[in-house]
């Protein structure tokens, strides 16, 4: 066993609910805190002067300097695995170009689509590794990692695999998710039904085989696919044994119903959620999963944060890191900005970035700083946790342990 601390600070975000608007008051914040943890789990977590006498046999990584802990973050919603640019979308965007326009001049989801379909799948682990360096370097211990940009057998598969070896070769933890159902491929002449078949009937049982993923994904809206051929993909899928996610309300309205319909994990994007949308997610156990990362990077609203808490719902929060729409890949900083906007309270983001989004991810084994969770440990050179959101992401973690491992 090894004993880590003292640190200032211990944010365990224990004893909160699941569901619902947070007060900083119902934090449960341990002054002069240390961790206890067996091999790559938390043994017990307390003051460091009472550990220490009870456990004064053990091993000591001992913590200098003012220091305030919570647990690992988790991204739940990202897009890492890529090659190419976007920035042409991105200027043209700023230039008052629209998205069909731009797709027209060789941009859009189809322009990463062709760079990765060209790229092998040991360029795409390569191209995903320092990614995922930035991610722990940010105090991220497990990040969702999405398909969706090779849009047919050979390439969906490719990524996949491409996850799986980063996944291998890195201390993250990647929870992949197939999203071969992002678009209608162009090079195709299958319509939308005919392209969710063939998804089902060539793709999927390639993905059991192999053990790539337990996770789909769908992107409802009118430029992808009906809420009505959804909803029977997702069906079909919930059938097979996987669990289901859902792209929805991003620029219109309809595809959380559909989450809330097929009992998926989480419903992500939201931005065009109303009140009606807003009221039936809040009665739902469907986690609404906010990505200000598109907000920021297309200029478009804000996911209705403040509004889906009061109303009940249980709320995440995530980087969307894409080359399209959220190119800047920064949790904590969205997180912070998307607090600004929504006046969310410290208890509800640091919430929507560790346990709640555990739960997104269907993960019961992390999230919190508590006995028997993963030792996902990140800690913040600071005396006060109100000093991490203050600093809108440039507040650096000092130290990340992933598995109760030390990782820089």
């Amino acid at each position: 066993m090894k004993l880590i601390g003292p640190f200032t600070q211990i944010l365990p975000l224990s004893n909160l609910p699941l569901k619902g608007a947070l007060q900083d008051e119902q934090l449960n914040i341990i002054p002069n805190g240390g961790i206890l943890v067996q091999e790559d789990k938390i043994a017990a977590v307390g003051t460091y002067s009472d550990l220490e006498k009870q456990y004064s046999d053990c091993e000591k990584e001992i913590i200098s300097g003012d220091q305030v802990a919570l647990p690992g973050l988790i991204d739940a919603h990202t897009h890492i695995c890529f090659a190419g640019t976007r920035s042409f979308d991105y200027a043209a965007r700023n230039n008052g170009k629209t998205y069909l326009e731009i797709a027209k001049e060789g941009g859009g989801i189809w322009s990463t689509v062709t760079h990765t379909r060209k790229a092998s799948q040991s360029e795409l682990e390569a191209l995903m590794l320092p990614r995922m360096d930035k991610q722990i370097r940010n105090g991220i211990t497990t990040t969702e990692v999405k398909s969706g940009y090779g849009l047919n057998q050979e390439h969906e598969l490719k990524m996949l695999r491409a996850i799986k070896a980063a996944d291998e070769n890195h201390a993250i933890d990647l929870i992949s998710t197939c999203l071969a159902a992002h678009i209608c491929p162009k090079d195709t002449d299958l319509d939308e039904k005919a392209y969710l078949d063939y998804i089902l009937r060539e793709i999927e049982p390639q993905i059991k085989e192999e053990k790539l993923t337990n996770r789909f994904d769908v992107f409802i809206e009118d430029s992808a696919f009906t809420p009505q051929l959804s909803k029977a993909y997702l069906l079909e899928l919930k059938n097979r044994g996987y669990q289901i996610t859902v792209h929805g309300d991003q620029f219109t309205a309809g595809g959380s119903q559909i989450a809330i319909d097929v009992e998926a994990r989480s419903v992500d994007h939201l931005e065009a959620s109303t009140q009606k949308e807003v009221e039936a997610l809040g009665k739902s156990n469907v986690v609404a999963v906010a990505l200000p990362g598109a907000t920021i990077g297309l200029g478009c609203p804000f996911t209705p944060a403040r509004a889906l808490l009061d109303a009940g719902a249980s709320l995440a929060i995530a980087s969307d890191w894409n080359p399209g729409s959220a190119p800047q890949g920064n949790l904590l900083s969205q997180a912070a900005i998307l607090g600004t906007f929504q006046k969310l309270s410290a208890a509800e983001i640091f919430s929507g970035i560790t346990f709640r989004a555990s739960a997104a991810l269907g993960l019961d084994d992390r999230g919190t700083l508590t006995e028997g969770k993963l030792a996902d440990i990140v800690a913040f050179p600071t005396d006060d946790f109100r000093e991490i959101l203050y600093h809108q992401g440039e507040l650096k973690p000092s130290k990340v342990w992933k598995k109760g491992k030390n990782n820089f």
